[in-house]
């Protein structure tokens, strides 16, 4: 039998695989989630999370410089306010005490090298447990943003390097820009979450933070999963409003909505393996369904091929180790 040509020639070891690979995966595309709560020596397994925790500054400590020593770049910092500090307006988020503001400072003292992004967003402190302010049952857009501009603010003044805004809210972007401009912190980046939809996915990052809304659902503000072109035009806006990166959350579900906003941007594009995806490889690996190591690396691996530059993933340790060996 004559071929012209034989494809396969090109799979035939794994290092010529290697060789002629398209897509490259690495500890340096990695940002960890870190969920951070009060106290000393605090390390809570998250029920819908098997082996992801909720830890003590000291302890988060610890964990950050582990990380480091696997080849991990970046940190994306949420914590755990306590009940009696939450209420409709968000204040404790711009505490200059406040447990984020803490984490940051003594994460930086630490690891002088990680950088540190942080989640800016109401919800850990709203009573409501929505991302913005509540006026007669509605999640108000403009005083919202106020919030998240001191927010921002706030975290630049105890060193961050980048803010995350995952609210939502329209125009936030831009006055965040804004806010960080006029206070100085024009070296301090802006991730935003250009394209984030709501999805039945957030379920066990609910149960890390105790953050579910208490009335209702986040459909006014979270995006419909139907939509595509959507989600180009609200990552189209955060660029031309200031954003240094974009994202699209959740991940698995949203492959094409990455790749078209690659194609369509000029900036890097990050994309969130949310917690209901770690969940479910994490279930089926249980049950002996799948092999959870080649899962986690061919789930990385297909975000990278989709178009995402970085992916904040809580598969992020345990893919570090696996790429390291």
């Amino acid at each position: 039998m004559y071929l012209q040509k034989r494809n396969r020639i090109l799979r035939a070891t794994p290092a010529i695989r290697s060789l002629v690979a398209e897509t490259t995966l690495s500890p340096n595309d990695f940002i960890v989630p870190l969920f951070i709560d009060e106290g000393e020596s605090v390390e809570m397994e998250i029920a819908s999370m098997p082996n992801y925790y909720r830890r003590s500054l000291d302890l988060t400590i610890k964990e950050v410089k582990e990380l480091w020593s696997l080849g991990i770049k970046s940190v994306l910092l949420f914590i755990k306010c306590k009940d009696e500090l939450k209420d409709n307006t968000g204040k404790e988020a711009w505490n200059k005490e406040g447990l984020m503001q803490r984490s940051i400072k003594a994460i930086k003292d630490a690891v002088p090298g990680m950088y540190i992004m942080t989640d800016v967003a109401l919800d850990p402190y709203s009573s409501y447990g929505h991302d913005g302010i509540v006026e007669n049952g509605e999640i108000v857009n403009d005083p919202t943003v106020e919030a998240l501009v001191k927010m921002s603010v706030s975290h630049a003044e105890a060193g961050v390097d980048m803010v995350a805004p995952s609210d939502m809210m329209d125009g936030r972007i831009g006055a965040i820009r804004e806010g960080l401009e006029e206070n100085g912190f024009n070296k301090v980046g802006i991730m935003a979450y250009s394209a984030k939809f709501a999805s039945c996915f957030y379920g066990p990052f609910r149960d890390a933070l105790d953050s579910a809304p208490g009335f209702g659902d986040k459909k006014t503000y979270q995006m419909d999963y139907s939509n595509r072109i959507e989600a180009i035009k609200e990552t189209l806006m955060d660029i031309e409003e200031g954003a240094d990166i974009v994202m699209v959350k959740p991940g698995l579900p949203y492959l094409d909505i990455v790749r078209e906003v690659k194609d369509a941007v000029d900036v890097p594009v990050s994309v969130y393996n949310i917690s209901g995806e770690y969940a479910m490889i994490k279930a089926a690996a249980k049950m002996g369904w799948i092999n959870e190591e080649k899962a986690i690396i061919e789930t990385l691996t297909g975000f990278k091929r989709a178009g995402a530059d970085l992916i904040a993933t809580y598969f992020a340790k345990d893919a570090a180790r696996l790429l390291n060996s």
